[in-house]
């Protein structure tokens, strides 16, 4: 378990990236910007720094440089844009971070980084030592798959699905198919949240969900992400 400390000007990303490194055991700080990031920083070190790197206040370039000079630059700091150029994240790496990552960010790439950098990080041994490595200072740009199930085959869905260990599900046939699918859906992640505990990793690993689409996903279907989490 490592202190991640998240800074991103935009809800969504930050809301993202917590939800990933939550759900691998990390405590997680957010900043939303420069000014955020500097106090969380003099409160306490955390073990890894993931860096956006335009934000409203003051860039995340250089906020790097600052913490450099200063001193503070004690942990490992990834940097985070859809936007930058390849100069920009030379320049990032020559003032001290330690890898880049282009949005949108796939929990593959984020969580190979991360293992990355806490295994780099003296005070903060790796909790999985074969995830070692990760891609260049400016990788090519991402491409994430969208993965649309088809729920139906073709088929309409029987009025009553068994929902295992749960109630069964009742359906209304009489809408929409795309109404009718969203339902189904809703029920069927809904009842892997639940069976899973909240785990948002298992559950992606058992729907075949790339993580990132997943979360995007329950968001969508107005899921209660809450369900199911386990207390404590």
């Amino acid at each position: 378990m490592a202190n991640i400390l998240v800074v991103d000007d935009e809800l969504g990303i930050r809301d993202l990236l917590s939800e990933i490194l939550n759900d691998e055991g990390h405590n997680v700080e957010l900043a939303e910007n420069a000014a955020q990031a500097r106090a969380a920083r003099s409160r306490s070190r955390p073990d890894l720094v993931l860096l956006d790197i335009w934000m409203p206040d003051t860039d995340g370039v250089t906020l790097l440089k600052e913490w450099s000079t200063t001193g503070l630059l004690t942990m490992p700091v990834i940097m985070m844009s859809g936007h930058a150029t390849i100069e920009t994240a030379v320049e990032a790496t020559k003032i001290g971070a330690q890898s880049f990552l282009e949005k949108p960010i796939t929990m593959q790439k984020l969580l190979k980084a991360v293992e990355a950098g806490l295994t780099r990080n003296s005070a903060t041994p790796p909790r999985k030592p074969g995830l070692a490595g990760v891609a260049g200072a400016a990788p090519a740009p991402a491409v994430e798959l969208t993965v649309e199930a088809a729920m139906t085959g073709g088929q309409s869905l029987p009025p009553v699905v068994e929902m295992g260990p749960q109630a069964r599900q009742l359906f209304e046939l009489d809408k929409p198919l795309r109404d009718a699918r969203d339902d189904f859906e809703k029920s069927y992640f809904e009842f892997h949240l639940a069976k899973e505990g909240g785990s948002m990793t298992r559950v992606a690993e058992k729907t075949g969900l790339e993580r990132t689409h997943l979360y995007r996903k329950l968001k969508q279907l107005g899921v209660d992400l809450s369900r199911g989490k386990r207390a404590g």
